[in-house]
């Protein structure tokens, strides 16, 4: 029995050394983490359950530490903690390991400066500290870990203040080692990164700083009181005082790291050191033993003993008494001699002690004195070190800046290269375009020399003609004076006149085609686009200086006409008068008569030489009219050119943006046939229907957009179709989407097929939309041809709609049905609406009562777990009623812009009726959703559900809110305030799901860590690992089997819960 009880122990023990070198190799890993609590825990206990540490030490020397800067400082943080923690014994025994600790010190020379991770001057001063802190538990052993004032005094007694002087200045060296420690961790801090591994070293140093600050306090409190010295403690308490406001400023420091204040409560101290010289409450130290001299008691005189006096002899008595009087002053001279002795004795002693007190009073300043210069060297040499360290943090910095910089440096020369790149082609682009603008400009200016020549010659003409009149006129002045016959000249002479007012008359026409041209000309030269609007200007003022001198001549013409027109009716009156002078003259002297036939026919022989001169003027002009008909046919068909080439260009972009539309359906036909995509799975009836009904709008917006731009011709305007386009194949690729999500609450696999089969129709119907309104299929089609090419397109695609809306409606749950409905339907969308803001207040209003609800029962994991599920859910309800809230907003500008001044609401409502039963199924859903988030919430916290079902149920919030968006959106406006808002508040939503749902993940993964077995697969045989590999496959099977049942058990809940969906 002895030797299996010596075996079970031998197994026992191996097995807890196995224990602890597990736990030291998993407190000392490589990730930047602090160490686990519960491994150094576990290191902590060992030490107590074993009495030695030197299996911990053993462990940790085994490690490859030395490897990694982040496993030397997780190895020195565990070493820390163990000393402080562990069994007294640890102590003692880590004196041997002392060499040991500077090995590790020395091991960092090859890392250079900070170290790759940066923790090479934090390994160094970690080390100097447990070195310093092991030097003074070997010189005062009654000291714990922690630095305990009642520990020490339970252990100690102090009999000697240079005794309690030496222990104090000790503890304030090492406090200053402690304070120059934590100014370099918080000096190495990195932003950006997790600092924990660094924290995690400031968790000791808190608590030894507090233990020595207490100690420190009570013991020169208890030194003051008992020796009264205040001068001879003073420079103690300058060093407290200054050690006192380091203090408060790094406990102040620790208590602003979150993760620091989660491990330990860091102390509060008050922001003046308190005072040490008048505490009636402090503690006094034990009292001294006094050396004072032993003295004799003074005895009284031994009583003479008691003789018969002899009667008869009187004299010996007498001598008797005298003899004992002489005794008795001997005996008082003897015992005053003495204690004059004693008192001798004891002055000397004084003044010995006196002069002892002064010589170690001098010493003990002495001391103190090359204590305070080698202090003040060390914290010169540690400041300059943290300078050093600060310095290189800076020039890090600054050579991190300086990288940045020349990076950022690169980046904008390849921006600049880049810009003048761009740069020199918009320069060669704009040097082309002004290029082809001189060239336009100098064709142009051609065009306006040849008309100003043609004006020049115009204006000859007018000129010659004149003179010619005027030749004409003085001719006729002479014809007049040599006419025979005054009537045949009047006849001649009103001959001529209608002549001349013909030609005058076709010169009027001509005037007017040129001015009509001219009107023409600029007219069409103004439909030009904007890059020839300085042309336009340009030639506008060459045409209208043109204009100014054609209306210059122009008017000159007709001043010359007047001016012929009056010296005709002067000629005419003169004739009248000459007139009835021949008329005398023929009465007189008929006989004259022959010479006035023969000046006549000479008249009329120079009339026909004018009639001849006239003709060739006309032909003049008609050949100048017709040049100018051939001029204005060349510009006219430059102008035909780029009005075709626009129109052209036009058609083009028609026909890519048709085939984006072509190629948005064919996508949405691929996912309604792929096998991988299983379309919209939080369809429901109401919102398919309404988005058929959106799709049936959109199609009639786009024929209409596009009949209007087949209407308008070349001054179409082509921006509605391309957005009516879009709108349109969205509309359709949303429709297929959502009707392939429908399909999951079909009751057989025909109805689901037919529903497939009546979407893809509407989709191919749509397809054949597009691609038969195309320029190349309407070329050469009239644009009545055109429009009933569209309409009949249109209708096709309406009817294969109405067939999808039809077997979509089967699916619609029948309370929902509000086509036939005889009440108010605003009301009742009102009411919806209001209901389901009712159930979000409810709903926060039950969760203020779970946070406010006692909770003494739980642990402090527990209700940090629940107020964080707590907080989640009340996020979640917060961001719904704002959610409801922009849902009502936008639902009544919907109406408003919709139903216009001639419909109601209820109108409005029935006309869509789609759109409504979609809105009110989605505020149920919103409403039912979240009263069971907050239902599956209290049960969690109770205990009666599990977080699974908490994810579940907040996943179906986040469902129902984007139902309740998207039957929003079928109806809004584009570019809506309300709808932007709406979408804001659902991303919201989303967010705050998500938030939650993290937040029981990680609930649920705690509790799979925690109940995770810990399993060591290296350690395992071949045929083990084997087993356990199979057991974990099947394992995954069976799991994924009941996975599958229970989605088809789902899905049929599914069905028959919608089709009784109220």
């Amino acid at each position: 029995m002895a030797l299996y009880s010596q075996s079970t122990r031998n197994v026992d023990l191996s097995k807890s050394e196995t224990e602890l070198t597990t736990n030291i190799r998993k407190a000392t890993s490589i990730e930047e983490t602090a160490p686990k609590r519960k491994h150094v825990r576990a290191c902590i206990v060992y030490t107590w359950d074993h009495k030695s540490s030197q299996s911990f030490w053993n462990g940790i020397k085994v490690q490859p530490i030395q490897a990694d800067e982040v496993q030397t400082f997780k190895a020195l943080i565990t070493v820390h903690k163990v000393l402080q923690e562990g069994h007294p014994i640890a102590l003692k025994e880590a004196q041997q390991h002392v060499a040991w600790l500077e090995s590790l010190s020395r091991g960092l020379g090859g890392m250079g400066g900070e170290g790759m991770r940066g923790y090479s001057p934090l390994i160094s001063e970690y080390i100097f500290y447990l070195i310093s802190k092991l030097r003074f538990h070997r010189d005062h052993p009654e000291f714990n870990g922690t630095f305990e004032y009642e520990e020490y005094i339970s252990l100690k007694s102090i009999n000697d203040p240079n005794e309690g002087y030496e222990t104090i200045s000790d503890l304030m060296n090492l406090q200053d080692q402690i304070d120059s420690f934590q100014k370099l961790i918080f000096a190495h801090f990195r932003s950006g990164s997790n600092n924990e591994c660094r924290i995690s070293a400031l968790v000791p140093l808190v608590q030894e700083s507090y233990g020595i600050y207490k100690f420190a306090t009570s013991m020169l409190r208890a030194m003051h009181t008992t020796l009264g010295d205040d001068e001879a403690l003073s420079p103690l308490r300058g060093r407290y005082d200054a050690q006192h406001y380091r203090l408060v400023r790094f406990y102040y420091e620790c208590s602003n790291l979150r993760y620091l204040t989660s491990l330990i409560t860091v102390p509060k101290l008050p922001q003046d050191p308190p005072s040490l010289l008048d505490d009636e409450a402090a503690p006094s130290l034990p009292t001294r033993p006094r050396n004072e001299p032993v003295t004799k008691p003074i005895t009284p005189p031994p009583r003479p003993r008691e003789t018969a006096d002899p009667e008869p002899i009187n004299e010996f008595w007498k001598n008797e008494q005298a003899r004992q009087q002489e005794e008795y002053a001997a005996e008082q001279a003897r015992l005053q001699a003495q204690w004059e002795e004693a008192q001798r004795q004891q002055q000397a002693a004084a003044l010995q002690a006196q002069r002892d007190f002064e010589e170690q009073q001098r010493l003990q300043a002495e001391q103190q004195r090359l204590q305070l210069e080698q202090l003040q060297r060390q914290q010169y040499s540690q400041q300059t070190q943290g300078r050093m360290a600060e310095l290189e943090q800076e020039n890090f910095n600054a050579r991190s800046q300086y990288e940045r910089d020349q990076l950022m440096l690169q980046q904008y020369d390849l921006k600049v290269k880049a810009l003048e790149g761009e740069m020199s082609q918009i320069n060669a682009n704009f040097q082309q375009q002004s290029q082809s603008k001189d060239d336009q400009i100098r064709a142009l200016q051609e065009q306006v020399n040849t008309w100003r020549m043609k004006y020049e010659a115009l204006a000859k003409l007018y000129s010659q003609l004149r003179r010619e009149h005027l030749e004409l006129l003085q001719k006729f002045k002479g014809v007049q004076l040599k006419a025979a016959s005054a009537q045949e000249a009047i006849d001649q002479r009103e001959k001529l006149q209608r002549e001349l007012k013909t030609k005058n008359l076709e010169l009027a026409d001509m005037i007017r085609e040129r001015d009509r041209a001219l009107h023409d000309k600029d007219r069409t030269t103004g439909g030009h686009r904007d890059e020839l609007e300085k042309l336009k200007r340009e030639l506008r003022m060459a045409l209208e200086r043109a204009d100014n001198a054609d209306r210059a001549k122009g008017s000159e013409l007709s001043g010359m006409l007047s001016r012929h027109n009056r010296e005709i009716a002067d000629l005419e009156e003169a004739l009248r008068k000459k007139t009835r002078a021949l008329d005398d003259v023929q009465s007189k002297f008929g006989e004259g008569s022959s010479d006035l036939e023969r000046q006549l026919r000479e008249k009329e022989e120079e009339l026909e030489i004018y009639k001849s001169g006239m003709d060739q003027t006309l032909l003049e002009l008609n050949e100048l009219r017709s040049n100018g008909h051939v001029n204005d046919s060349a510009m006219d068909e430059q102008i035909d050119v780029m009005l075709l080439d626009n129109i052209r260009k036009i058609n083009d972009i028609i026909d890519s943006v048709l085939q984006s539309g072509v190629q948005r359906v064919d996508d949405a036909l691929y996912e309604l046939d792929s096998s991988m995509q299983a379309g919209n799975q939080n369809a429901s009836g109401p919102y398919v229907l309404s988005q058929i009904e959106k799709a049936q709008s959109s199609a009639m917006e786009f024929s209409t957009a596009f009949n209007n731009f087949i209407a308008d011709g070349p001054n179409s305007t082509h921006g509605e179709v391309i957005r009516t386009v879009h709108t349109f194949s969205n509309a359709i690729a949303d429709v297929l989407s959502n009707t392939k999500g429908l399909t999951r609450f079909a009751s057989d696999e025909k109805k689901g097929d037919q529903l497939i089969s009546a979407t893809r129709r509407s989709a191919s119907s749509t397809v054949d939309f597009f691609r038969g309104i195309m320029s190349y299929r309407l070329d050469g089609l009239e644009d009545l041809q055109k429009t009933d090419v569209v309409i009949n397109k249109n209708n096709e695609v309406q009817i294969a709609l109405n067939n999808l809306s039809k077997l979509a409606d089967a699916f619609a749950p029948k309370a929902t049905k509000l086509s036939n409905s005889s009440g108010d339907l605003g009301e009742l969308v009102d009411r919806e609406m209001g209901n389901a803001a009712k159930a979000i207040e409810a709903a926060t209003e039950r969760l203020t009562k779970l946070m406010n609800k006692p909770r003494d029962s739980y642990s402090t994991y527990e209700l940090k777990i629940h107020d964080s599920i707590l907080e989640a859910a009340i996020a979640v309800t917060n961001a719904i009623a704002q959610l409801i809230k922009a849902a009502t907003a936008s639902q009544q500008e919907i109406v408003q812009q919709g139903r216009g001044s001639s419909m109601s609401k209820t109108q409005f409502y029935k006309k869509n009726n789609r759109w409504t039963e979609g809105l009110i199924s989605a505020a149920k859903a919103v409403a039912r959703s979240t009263n069971t988030l907050i239902e599956t919430a209290d049960g969690v916290i109770s205990g009666r559900k599990s977080p699974e079902q908490l994810i579940v149920a907040s996943n179906d919030v986040a469902a129902s809110t984007a139902q309740l968006v998207a039957a929003s959106r079928v109806k809004a406006s584009f570019m809506s305030k309300s709808q932007e808002r709406l979408e804001e508040c659902s991303k919201a939503v989303t967010g705050a799901c998500r938030s939650l749902v993290r937040q029981v993940q990680k609930i649920i993964e705690g509790k799979r860590k925690e109940g995770e077995e810990d399993v060591d697969y290296g350690t395992l045989s071949g045929h083990d690992f084997k087993v356990r590999q199979m057991e974990q496959q099947v394992e995954i099977l069976q799991l994924e089997n009941s996975l599958s049942a229970a989605r088809h058990r789902l899905g049929e809940m599914r069905k028959i819960s919608y089709q009784d969906d109220e």
